[in-house]
């Protein structure tokens, strides 16, 4: 695990996450769709009755696609005031505003947690697996989406890869994240790379090319209808699962 030193404390992360922009919306959409995949890999494991808590729900969007999955009891948790205002009106009512705790909640109600591209934001990643553990039911699951920092695409890019962010606590490898679920208290732990789907602009967004030249490409390729082409690229993602017994 690489991690940053010195850090941010938590008080302080709670209030520039509070206050930040939102401007993710459309690729929200995409992920989902990506994460409603992942969701259907673990299904058949879950339990037939229990809630499911998405920490770090950003606009909702993943809430959305569990409800089309037919699940009927979700909840999310979002600090950014922003991303809140930018959810569905149907949505809205599902999300509580704030930094995530486990005293919010009911221990041993939900079958699924999940934590998507937050692990890296948290100041203490293994205290809030240890907290979804208590929260789940026997039986019950956490799902983690997170960098892997020694995939090909960031060995490559290294430090000019998008992952080094300022936003980023921590950067995790499969064992680093084996060991979290492990010392958390799960079993039967599976971890998996896979492929994102983002359309092409957002793709040039990410890369490591200098402001200027990536905004010409970017109007070039909307200029030429080609900005909205949707590609799946394995930029270096894991998906992980670990259940409670």
């Amino acid at each position: 695990m690489l991690f940053a030193s010195p850090a941010p404390g938590a008080a302080l992360l709670a209030e520039a996450y509070r206050d930040a922009n939102y401007d993710s919306q459309a690729e929200a959409r995409y992920a989902s769709a990506t994460y409603a995949k992942l969701v259907r890999w673990l299904r058949p494991r879950l339990p037939a009755n229990g809630g499911v808590l998405d920490v770090g729900a950003g606009d909702g969007a993943f809430l959305e696609v569990l409800l089309s999955l037919g699940f009927t009891e979700v909840a999310g948790v979002e600090p950014s005031q922003a991303a809140l205002e930018a959810a569905k009106p149907h949505i809205r009512p599902l999300m509580r505003k704030g930094i995530f705790s486990a005293r919010d909640f009911e221990p041993g109600r939900l079958r699924l947690v999940s934590c998507l591209q937050t692990v890296e934001h948290l100041p203490e990643p293994l205290a809030v697996f240890r907290d979804a553990h208590a929260l789940l039911c026997d039986g019950g699951a956490l799902l983690v989406v997170c960098h892997d920092r020694t995939s090909p695409a960031n060995r490559l890019l290294g430090r000019r890869s998008p992952i080094y962010d300022i936003e980023h606590l921590q950067l995790l490898h499969p064992s680093s994240l084996r060991g979290l679920l492990e010392r958390a208290g799960f079993h039967d732990i599976e971890i998996r790379p896979f492929a994102n789907r983002y359309p092409l602009r957002y793709w040039m967004r990410l890369a490591p090319l200098p402001a200027v030249a990536k905004s010409r490409v970017i109007s070039a390729l909307d200029q030429a209808r080609l900005g909205a082409l949707a590609l799946n690229v394995p930029v270096g993602n894991l998906a992980a699962v670990g259940w409670r017994r």
